[in-house]
């Protein structure tokens, strides 16, 4: 049998040597390692996957001939709260996991299909489908080791966040618009309420939504979701990250109306309240668009900042 031989995105493998040692060292060791784990979970490695930027993914065969993926996470806690998550799920709004090994970080998965991000499917279908999967997805129980407060630090971090990196980079936007995501940041903070907190998928993008290849119970939408962060949380965040996109249909066209319109159909999608997915949104936006800036991305950082500037 030939021995599979890692082909590692360059992405991903800028990411790993930036961890130092311990990277280079997870990066020379792949190819021992996807060994390893064939031998003890039956399965042979087929091919490299697109897809994340912090894990190497492989398509495998099982014994029985069956499809999956093989998820190697970078060395790290990360990969341990994605199982966790993903365990306590049961594949309920989220790919099912078929087996971990929390000391080596690698995950097998069930296989999916295209994201939602490559389907056809206009804004307002995509957000349907989205919330769809996020109701089901929320139903996850809290497993244990998952931080349950201060649930208002995720609001302040992104409060302190925006302001320390508005003044490092030399103030990229105006000040009314931070000023005005202080204030979201501020207000949501304040309503954190624990009884009415969820676990979050904390980045549900459209990329992060695929497809299940077959029906099944708890893919009624059609998706489910991949790379759960997972920390508990006001619903409204989730929903926020959702709103923060769209940011070419909103430089095209009237920002604040098909804002308030993707707004009002998160909203009533999910049963929360809408001024608090606004606010998450454009706290996300500004603050999306100031991190994304500070790490050189200046072609993906300004169209958060420029939509942030319309809709204030």
């Amino acid at each position: 049998m030939t021995r599979y031989v890692p082909e590692v995105p360059s992405l991903v493998r800028r990411k790993a040597a930036a961890l130092g040692p311990g990277g280079e060292r997870w990066l020379a060791g792949l190819g021992a390692l996807v060994a390893s784990l064939e031998e003890r979970w039956s399965i042979t490695a087929v091919e490299a996957l697109d897809g994340g930027s912090e894990a190497h993914v492989v398509r495998v065969r099982t014994a029985e001939g069956r499809d999956a993926v093989l998820k190697l996470a970078f060395p790290g806690p990360e990969g341990l709260g994605e199982a966790r998550v993903l365990r306590a799920a049961e594949g309920r709004g989220y790919a099912r996991l078929l087996a971990h090994d929390a000391g080596r970080s690698a995950l097998l998965l069930e296989p999916l299909g295209p994201s939602l991000a490559e389907s056809d499917l206009g804004p307002e279908r995509t957000i349907e489908v989205l919330c769809q999967t996020l109701r089901e997805a929320w139903r996850t129980p809290v497993p244990a080791g998952v931080p349950t407060g201060p649930g208002t630090e995720k609001a302040a971090r992104l409060g302190r966040l925006v302001a320390r990196l508005w003044e490092e980079l030399g103030r990229p936007c105006s000040r009314r618009v931070v000023d005005r995501a202080l204030l979201f940041a501020e207000r949501r903070a304040a309503a954190f309420d624990p009884a009415r907190s969820v676990l979050v998928h904390g980045d549900p993008h459209p990329g992060n939504a695929l497809r299940a290849p077959v029906p099944r119970a708890g893919a009624e939408s059609g998706f489910v979701f991949v790379d759960p962060e997972g920390f508990l949380a006001d619903p409204a965040y989730d929903l926020g990250v959702v709103l923060r996109d769209w940011c070419p249909q909103l430089l095209a066209g009237d920002a604040g109306a098909l804002a308030g319109r993707y707004c009002e159909l998160l909203a009533g999608g999910t049963g929360v309240d809408e001024r608090a997915v606004w606010e998450w949104g454009f706290l996300e936006r500004v603050s999306t668009g100031l991190y994304t800036l500070h790490h050189g991305a200046k072609d993906v950082s300004r169209p958060f900042l420029e939509t942030a500037e319309r809709l204030v």
